[in-house]
């Protein structure tokens, strides 16, 4: 049977093909019958599932992380598809092909690959030009840094993320250089380029994405820093404020401290690359959530828990929209009339010259 991708599954398919274990937990129903609460993946999306029966048998057969064949049902559940298992049995890895389960960037390595390139050869300052040719030419740094996902459920969630991430934000610094004088354009793609330097370490992403050890004990922030220093160690004549501004790029970057920042931006080269690094992951995330739910056909996407919002799913460019337009001229509107009644006589008052309505008053007369 072809394997039959979560992105198409439909309410009341028959189910029966390959999925990667992402989560599994154990839970008791009202009644005192244990159930299993799971999540499948593949390379176009997740979906949750339920296993209901021989719970206790099966849970023995299969880990997190496993590849598992399925046999079931997809049901949508309060609007979201949910895989309702009957049988599961754990494969072994050979004969398993990864790129059916791990999700890819959508643009091609290679191009990617070229474009950084390009983008170092563009540099004119020689110490940050030569710090980032020592980090490409470094072969395995770059199978971590080309592979790692820029997150673990945020944004650019699929391998290549990171790549495809930095050299976003490297483009958006291009488009801003030119509008305001004074920028340091090497000093901002660099520090595009090795903003989440550290994620190489903080993720594992050879299956599921998860954090890593080093990841939760340290984040990639702490990480990176650590990276950079000894990488600036081996570049002759760095200088030393160049490599504090670049730091501080690093560090600042989540923009706030209870975003994770362990410093705020201090420059406006550390201002720029934290504004724009936070706008290529949001709509990346958004985008993301956005096609998830169009692929359903709806117009509004469910809720989105990290955004605490509901997004509406078009933006006035469907196809098959009918557009209507005005196709006679308006009548001329009939010109206002004038009107004819008299004004009303205004009643003295007090207003702002309390004694106006008393010159009648004899005493306010002149006296011959």
């Amino acid at each position: 049977m072809p394997k039959q991708y979560i992105a198409d599954l439909k309410d009341r398919d028959a189910v029966d093909s390959v999925f990667m274990v992402k989560e599994k937990t154990m839970a008791m129903a009202k009644n005192g019958k244990p159930y299993m609460n799971l999540k499948f993946m593949d390379k176009s999306g997740e979906m949750d599932g339920k296993l209901w029966d021989n719970v206790d048998e099966l849970d023995k057969t299969f880990q997190k992380g496993d590849f598992v064949q399925i046999r079931g049902t997809a049901s949508l559940y309060m609007g979201k598809m949910q895989l309702v298992a009957k049988e599961i049995k754990r494969l072994e890895e050979v004969g398993v092909d990864l790129a059916d389960f791990v999700p890819v960037s959508p643009v091609p390595l290679a191009e990617m690959q070229a474009e950084l390139a390009n983008i170092v050869a563009s540099l004119t300052n020689p110490h940050l030009k030569g710090l980032m040719e020592s980090f490409t030419s470094d072969a395995t740094f770059m199978a971590g840094y080309c592979k790692a996902p820029a997150a673990k459920g945020m944004h650019h969630v699929y391998l290549g993320g990171l790549l495809e991430h930095s050299l976003s934000v490297v483009r958006l610094v291009d488009a801003i250089v030119p509008l305001y004088p004074d920028l340091n354009r090497d000093l901002l793609v660099v520090g595009a380029l090795l903003h989440d330097l550290g994620k190489v370490a903080e993720l594992s992403y050879e299956r599921s994405f998860e954090y890593t050890d080093e990841g939760r004990l340290i984040g990639h922030i702490s990480i990176g820093v650590e990276l950079l220093t000894e990488r600036i160690a081996t570049i002759p004549g760095f200088p030393r404020e160049l490599a504090m501004l670049l730091k501080h790029m690093l560090l600042s970057h989540h923009g706030q401290y209870e975003y994770g920042s362990p410093k705020r931006p201090k420059t406006v080269e550390a201002t720029i690359l934290h504004y724009l690094d936070d706008m290529d992951s949001k709509i990346n995330g958004i985008r993301s959530h956005i096609a998830k739910e169009t692929a359903q056909g709806n117009r509004w996407t469910s809720h989105h828990r990290l955004y605490n919002l509901y997004f509406f799913t078009g933006n006035g460019m469907d196809e098959d929209e009918e557009i209507v337009a005005f196709s006679e001229p308006l009548a001329e509107a009939a010109p206002f009339e004038t009107s004819k009644e008299k004004p009303k006589p205004v009643k003295p008052g007090f207003g702002n010259q309390p004694f106006a309505a008393l010159h009648n008053l004899d005493l306010f007369n002149d006296r011959q």
